[in-house]
């Protein structure tokens, strides 16, 4: 081969790396459109703009963070503990790598999709806290865990030199432990400090506070679903000799596309049975299962798939009530979904597809699995709490009661989502009167249809 054909090869190569990434990074901004109505269709009417506003500014806050802060962490801390290398000094914001460069293709295309990540995180987190965290509060939040805690997960456990992938075997093709399961596990962290909403537990019994439009957070959920090819399709690399993963073990989208929708039929299947039809389980089943399967995608035959999102979408409201028990208060079941299902992941490697050959380690065991969960477990949660807690002791993590009598709308935004009205919404006047009533969306029980 004449060296004219070989630079023109390696130009395709280069151009279908980009165009592959470019269309990942597109797909995935459906998934912060998805959460967008997510959240807005779960909240009450008084709310609904609030939501909106925390995944736009996710979006603002976690990118440029990302960018000065995360992706050198990603680079500099894969052995556990930070490395001056040379992939790291390439990651600092003043590189030349860190810019428009002809000569240097991938670092800018790469960044974008791992930003995109590092927002879906705070995305994730958002939905838990709805109706009564400050806004301030969420963004300090969203910051730390997008551009710092999930980062150094990610480097540890899904990076091809992180020690968990050397030392312990880790498999997490699909990220459901170093993006799910960790910002589940922060979440869980703060929903401690922050407190249920007022109304949702009384006399020691859990009051349900319904969604205002589910069909908006049903529509918000299958944008999701379609976003989640463009993640799935972040977590491949691709070169001119076909696709491997994250841990440079061979693998085609095929087997992505085989087990990511007998994942989501799965999980809508196992928390429609479950729930006995509730829609929203139903729909966040499909979520579910999906994340259930992530971390095998690459390895498991269909059918198993199927089987094991099905135990994960199952499992949902089993869960949901097992918080409720306890008085914590997950507006959007963010914790069954992204920690339960991301854990559950991790272990169903182990039992179904333990001793899979790893190019940088030793071979997935269950017993590997099983410790990685555990460590992403523990990494989320600790400084979602403390940092929570710090925020709790200034002052500064919950609106005031009367903020959320009133809407987080009415007191943190200047506009109100209905303003003629359909539902009627409170909002203080200049007098601190509300203008009108009731608050929120009306609650109907059965016998009233």
């Amino acid at each position: 081969m004449n060296e004219e054909v070989t630079s023109a090869l390696e130009t395709i190569t280069s151009v279908n790396n980009e165009f592959f990434y470019w269309v990942s990074i597109a797909l995935m901004m459906l998934i912060h459109a998805g959460f967008l109505f997510y959240e807005g269709g779960a909240s009450r009417v008084k709310n609904v703009l609030a939501a909106a506003m925390k995944n736009l500014l996710t979006l603002a806050v976690v990118i440029p963070s990302f960018f000065f802060v995360g992706w050198f962490l990603y680079n500099a801390f894969p052995t556990g503990a930070p490395e001056l290398n040379d992939a790291a000094k390439g990651a600092l914001p003043w590189s030349e790598n860190m810019g428009p460069n002809l000569a240097d293709p991938a670092s800018g295309i790469f960044w974008g999709a791992f930003a995109l990540f590092a927002a879906t995180t705070g995305s994730i987190m958002s939905g838990a806290l709805i109706e009564r965290i400050r806004i301030s509060a969420f963004l300090i939040l969203t910051a730390i865990l997008g551009s710092v805690v999930w980062i150094i997960a990610a480097a540890w456990g899904w990076h091809g030199g992180g020690w968990m992938l050397t030392e312990l075997g880790l498999h997490d093709v699909g990220a459901a432990g170093c993006v799910h399961l960790i910002a589940a596990a922060f979440t869980l962290g703060v929903l401690i400090n922050l407190g249920p909403r007022i109304g949702r537990f009384v006399d020691g019994r859990a009051r349900a506070i319904v969604p205002h439009n589910l069909p908006m957070t049903m529509l918000g959920l299958m944008l999701i679903f379609v976003g989640f090819f463009g993640f799935l399709m972040g977590c491949a690399i691709y070169g001119g000799e076909g696709y491997t993963t994250i841990f440079g073990t061979p693998m085609n989208l095929s087997a992505f596309a085989f087990n990511t929708l007998m994942g989501l039929a799965g999980g809508i299947l196992g928390a429609y049975l479950s729930s006995k039809g509730e829609p929203f389980w139903t729909i966040s089943g499909g979520l579910a299962g999906v994340i259930s399967v992530a971390s095998g995608l690459d390895l498991y035959h269909p059918a198993v798939a199927f089987v094991v999102a099905t135990v994960g979408g199952a499992s949902l409201p089993v869960v949901a009530k097992l918080l409720e028990k306890v008085k914590i208060d997950d507006a959007v079941g963010a914790v069954p979904v992204h920690g339960v299902c991301g854990a559950w992941s991790l272990i169903a490697v182990g039992i179904f597809a333990s001793d899979y050959p790893n190019v940088a380690g030793p071979e997935p065991s269950l017993g590997g699995q099983v410790l990685s969960m555990l460590v992403f477990a523990a990494l989320g949660f600790i400084p979602g709490y403390l940092i929570s807690l710090a925020l709790k002791a200034f002052g500064i993590l919950r609106v005031p009661p009367s903020a959320e009598h009133f809407g987080v709308d009415a007191v943190e935004l200047p506009s109100l989502p209905y303003p003629e009205g359909i539902p009627p919404t409170a909002r203080p006047n200049g007098n601190g009167a509300g203008l009108g009533a009731p608050v929120g969306g009306t609650v109907l029980d059965r016998s009233d249809i």
